[in-house]
């Protein structure tokens, strides 16, 4: 069977090496391969057209996928972003893993009650709602405001760069969900705001993995305790491999697919 991952840009994505370590494992003839999508809006043509029995969706096509496929299940319907396609006999099901593999990424950190979650687009969806179903009170931040009505009706406080003002005394964790890093040397929001941000935070984590971001540069100049976004594409990717291949994930094969990361 065919699996892909969709994304623009999609070269750096490590999900390949981790699903093909899980199907080694279980011993499935299932090959996982990279799909770079330049128009969102094709999405489900493209994954139909070429009998792909399962995708992961990567920025920035979440929203996209969310708006073509056939049904949404579970939490995706309330954050309006899916990261996962399963085909099921040419009906496109989707699902969102983002959410719950933020939520175990990040249990190391311990109790949240705050956050500030910098971006507005598919990943800030799930993991703003994701944050609020667990009691989490969270503060988005985005350079514009017309991606932020969706963030304040789930409740969040929300502010552009040029509004911003820090109401809380501390941010239990400050998050950076935007493509800032990945391929250049941006800060998610001018340089005054973040820092002023992680001078306010007790934990940072960049959704970006495997690289050190300027975000988290900065964040470990200021000594906060932070990672990389690599635990929550594992988890959000266990949870995916087992739509996939309708499994149940055992922690060898989580490990099979956290040491595929480190390759």
């Amino acid at each position: 069977m065919n699996f892909t991952i969709f994304g623009n840009p999609v070269e750096h994505s490590k999900s390949p090496q981790m699903h093909n370590a899980g199907f080694q494992l279980l011993s499935l003839d299932n090959n996982y391969t990279k799909t770079h999508l330049e128009d969102g809006s094709t999405i489900k043509e493209v994954f139909l057209k070429n009998n792909i029995q399962g995708a992961n969706i990567t920025v920035p096509h979440k929203e996209d996928a969310f708006a073509n496929a056939d049904e949404i299940k579970g939490l995706a319907k309330d954050i309006g972003a899916v990261n996962t396609y399963i085909n099921e006999n040419g009906k496109v099901i989707a699902y969102n893993t983002d959410a719950p593999g933020f939520i175990k990424a990040i249990e190391e950190f311990g109790d949240i009650k705050s956050a500030l979650l910098l971006g507005a687009g598919g990943t800030a969806k799930a993991i703003a709602v994701a944050l609020k179903e667990k009691g989490v009170s969270v503060t988005v931040l985005n350079r514009s405001a017309n991606r932020l009505d969706f963030f304040k009706e789930l409740g969040c406080e929300v502010y552009t760069w040029e509004t911003f003002k820090i109401k809380n005394s501390t941010f239990s964790i400050v998050i950076n969900s935007t493509s800032a890093g990945l391929k250049d040397e941006n800060l998610p929001a001018p340089e005054n705001i973040v820092a002023n941000i992680l001078d306010h935070g007790k934990y940072a984590i960049d959704c970006i993995y495997g690289k050190t971001t300027p975000f988290l540069a900065l964040a470990e100049e200021k000594n906060l305790p932070s990672k990389d976004g690599e635990d929550m594409l594992l988890y959000q990717g266990v949870i995916a491999f087992e739509l996939f291949t309708n499994t149940k994930a055992t922690p060898e094969l989580i490990e099979a697919m956290r040491m595929s990361l480190k390759a």
